[in-house]
């Protein structure tokens, strides 16, 4: 099958032909930010137009929320312009084929659940560190999306009822006290301010400030896979984004893992996908979907 996928996010939006998990004709532009709604009606017109002929089916993989095809978000401020915008009725307008609409983190999990060995792991998570926390689930071999497009909001679950407020509202998730967002809030404010990357370099050279505040965010994300291990039985998770790939940062996750108890604990691997997992994921998906393999 020949599929168009499409990856938006906030600031680019990426567009290839996918057949048989390889990208064709990769093309991406910058997501329109200027009266972002009709931009992206335009931008999305010119792109199905680039490849008319070519696809069986488009597969969409979105920031935010996609909710009965419509995207939005737990903090739509995040969104800007594009709250509440009409994706699925926008890409229709321009085709007849099937079309499927994922968030970016729930393609990014089927990407990577195409490597694994789908008879000894049928429930597995994607955990992305990033400037946010998200995450993706396969329960019984399947996605998890939930009816509202919800599933997998895992980086706002509870790490620290008394720790920062959060975007989307809530004091001390996860993203508030794990995601590069959250470094950088306490970073900034150091006597020679940081941004996380510099983080990072101190915490390898052992700075103190810059080990506790990448300790606060390893410790976080292990108990957010103890919490998917004991509430879901996950039997693998496997970490990506900027902050999770970062140089030392999953080996302490990894210890922090290991000196819970065991029921807690799972294998942890390293993410094989970089910025082409929403599109190669959201293809596998709708290929899955539309074969009724009931993925």
């Amino acid at each position: 099958m020949r599929c168009l996928a499409l990856d938006l996010g906030g600031t680019k939006l990426a567009s290839a032909l996918v057949v048989d998990g390889q990208l064709q004709q990769r093309r991406q532009i910058a997501t329109p930010q200027q009266n972002p709604a009709v931009g992206l009606q335009h931008a999305l017109a010119e792109i199905i137009q680039t490849y008319q002929g070519q696809f069986d089916a488009v597969a969409v993989a979105s920031t935010g929320i996609i909710n009965h095809g419509v995207l939005t978000a737990l903090n739509p401020k995040n969104l800007g312009g594009l709250a509440d915008f009409p994706l699925q009725a926008s890409i229709a307008r321009h085709t007849d084929k099937p079309i499927g609409l994922l968030n970016d983190v729930q393609a990014a999990v089927c990407a990577e659940y195409r490597e694994q060995d789908k008879s000894a792991v049928q429930n597995f998570v994607f955990i992305t560190v990033s400037t946010g926390v998200g995450g993706g689930i396969i329960l019984d071999g399947q996605l998890s999306t939930g009816p509202n497009g919800i599933s997998g909001h895992i980086g706002h679950t509870l790490a620290d009822p008394n720790g920062p407020l959060c975007g989307c509202g809530r004091r001390g998730c996860v993203e508030a006290v794990a995601s590069g967002r959250a470094i950088e809030a306490v970073s900034s404010g150091w006597e020679t301010p940081c941004t996380p990357k510099q983080v990072f370099e101190l915490f390898r050279k052992n700075d103190a400030k810059a080990t506790a505040l990448v300790q606060r965010s390893a410790a976080a994300i292990a108990n957010l896979v103890a919490d998917m291990v004991i509430g879901l039985d996950v039997q693998k998770a496997v970490i990506g984004g900027s902050v999770g790939l970062a140089a030392g940062y999953l080996p302490l996750v990894r210890q922090y893992l290991s000196d819970l108890p065991r029921f807690y604990q799972c294998p942890l691997e390293a993410a094989r996908y970089g910025g082409d997992a929403g599109l190669i994921g959201a293809a596998y998906w709708m290929e899955n979907k539309l074969n009724n393999n009931l993925f």
